[in-house]
């Protein structure tokens, strides 16, 4: 997937947190530590820094959810973290993402922190975000 094509698709996925444009799509891809997992459904894309790892969106399109596309991603990044001898993979996600929340709990990840007012809304008001943990130290 280009920029633009990852650009185009984090916009039909969200409002909050805002949509990327393809410029921070192509700056990020930019840095030897991100990295990017694809599928067919969607896209997961994701940093490391030393053993840790950090997930900084997941997108599948509307039309193609509940489908296990995300499901999906989040095994492969599993998998390639593990690999890597990564021991942790961290995200933040919007509390009122039901959906995410659901996702990212039936794939093992738990709750680690919960950061207030972490993003901005359309509508002017402050989402909080909870933040999840997976450990990949053992297993």
């Amino acid at each position: 997937m280009t920029p633009e094509d990852l650009a185009t698709l984090h916009a039909r996925c969200f409002t909050v947190p805002r949509p990327w444009s393809a410029t921070e799509f192509r700056d990020m891809l930019a840095s030897p530590a991100t990295f990017l997992c694809t599928n067919s459904g969607g896209f997961l894309l994701g940093r490391t820094a030393g053993p840790e790892a950090e997930i900084l969106t997941l997108a599948v399109a509307p039309e193609s959810r509940r489908k296990g596309h995300a499901l999906a991603l989040l095994t492969d990044t599993e998998s390639r973290m593990r690999a890597a001898k990564i021991q942790q993979i961290f995200l933040e996600v919007a509390e009122n993402n039901t959906a995410a929340v659901a996702l990212y709990h039936a794939a093992g990840y738990t709750s680690a922190g919960y950061r207030k007012d972490y993003y901005d809304s359309t509508n002017g008001r402050k989402v909080s975000a909870l933040v999840l943990t997976m450990d990949l130290s053992t297993g």
